[in-house]
């Protein structure tokens, strides 16, 4: 794992900006920032090397006790949302200090991490892409279930594993290599290329990308 440098932020929603050419890129904006770091991980005391981000305000009665006294600890106001990021060196982090967007360059690539939309209980058709069954042939009111999903007498039971119905969404979402297209000092504002995972108003963590090296 490279150095890693990383910023939370808020999923806006999704527009598109045009080039000089005239050509129409679609982008996501995101509020990205600014962000505290409110606790720094080191390999002798914690056993691995990260650092904390805190992003977004807070009143000071909705914040626990417990956390109250970690923000406390480190001299930071309270934050909403508290994230870790693992990197190979810490030190280029300092608690209180803030991470804004001014870290982020044109044209740099990002990994964006997530959660997915939540789509509730899905069939087979739309959770695992299954083709159905035939729509006629004596199909009756079956035409979009799971089929077959095990053998007779043995090993007379389902397999664990198999592919079924269920929960559909709502997971922790990666995106890869990701292109900023700009990157707004002044309101905070990010705009990434392309879709980024989870609804609108949704917590991100944006970071520098893992399979193109650290800038």
């Amino acid at each position: 794992m490279a150095n890693v440098k990383a910023i939370l932020g808020e999923k806006l929603g999704m527009t598109q900006v045009f080039t000089d050419e005239g050509r129409a890129i679609p982008v996501t904006v995101v509020q990205a920032g600014p962000c505290v770091v409110a606790q720094i991980r080191t390999p002798d005391r914690d056993g691995y090397a990260a650092v904390q981000l805190g992003f977004g305000e807070i009143k000071e009665s909705r914040v626990t006790k417990p956390m109250k006294g970690h923000f406390t600890k480190g001299g930071v106001t309270p934050a909403k949302h508290l994230v870790e990021v693992r990197t190979d060196d810490a030190s280029t982090y300092e608690v209180g200090s803030q991470i804004t967007v001014e870290k982020f360059v044109v044209g740099e690539h990002v990994d964006v991490i997530g959660v997915s939309k939540g789509k509730g209980f899905a069939g087979v058709m739309k959770r695992h892409n299954f083709h159905g069954k035939p729509d006629s042939h004596g199909t009756e009111r079956k035409h979009r279930s799971t089929g077959s999903v095990g053998a007779g007498t043995t090993p007379g039971r389902v397999f664990k594993g198999m592919k079924g119905p269920g929960h559909l969404g709502h997971d922790r979402t990666t995106i890869l290599s990701l292109e900023v297209i700009e990157s707004d000092a002044e309101r905070n504002l990010l705009l990434i290329k392309g879709a980024i995972p989870g609804p609108n108003g949704a917590l991100v963590v944006i970071r520098n990308a893992v399979k193109r090296g650290a800038k």
